[in-house]
């Protein structure tokens, strides 16, 4: 009986060497300086002007909706976080709802991408464009077949001012955008 303890215990007390070992092991191989990092910084100047908490002043029609959003920055300054929220009042054919969406921008291989996030369970991913005087952002939706294409444009109108132009090409005519929504946003004091 007393060999059969013996054994136990020095089971156990290789359990617990292989144990630490397998966590330092672990922690050395997943340890933050061996994740490969970008060498490059991230240049947000041309999306200043989108920083911060917007109102909107139009209708939005279709739809009639109200609502505003936000630019900000994340993950100490590596993606850029749009929250979005459209109410829409109920009409005699639906009821009210509130629409709700989260778009993360950030940089992949030199260039400026997107994806998009929304209550309806929609994913979108973007190619981003600046304006070579950095007063318009643009968003376009990569090109699948058989499904619409999206372009949303961000625009300086003025001192805390942006137009805003959400665009859809028909499924197969991925370069035909006509305007959906034209509206207009103030930054919020």
């Amino acid at each position: 009986m007393a060999t059969f303890g013996n054994s136990i215990r020095r089971l156990s007390r290789k359990i617990a060497r292989w144990s630490i070992f397998a966590v330092v092991f672990v922690g050395l191989v997943i340890h933050p300086s061996s994740v490969q990092q970008s060498s490059s910084v991230i240049n947000w100047n041309a999306f200043k002007f989108l920083m911060g908490e917007w109102v909107g002043e139009d209708t939005g029609a279709p739809g009639e909706g109200t609502g505003g959003f936000t630019f900000s920055f994340d993950l100490q300054n590596t993606v850029l976080v749009r929250k979005n929220f459209v109410t829409y009042p109920a009409t005699k054919d639906r009821p009210a709802f509130r629409h709700d969406d989260l778009m993360i921008v950030f940089q992949e291989n030199g260039k400026t991408r997107a994806t998009y996030f929304d209550n309806e369970q929609h994913v979108i991913n973007y190619s981003v464009t600046i304006s070579s005087d950095s007063n318009s952002v643009v968003f376009v939706s990569d090109a699948v077949p058989s499904t619409p294409r999206f372009r949303l444009t961000n625009a300086k109108s003025g001192t805390d001012k942006i137009a805003i132009t959400f665009e859809i090409a028909p499924p197969g005519k991925p370069e035909s955008f006509s305007r959906y929504i034209e509206a207009s946003a103030r930054r919020k004091k």
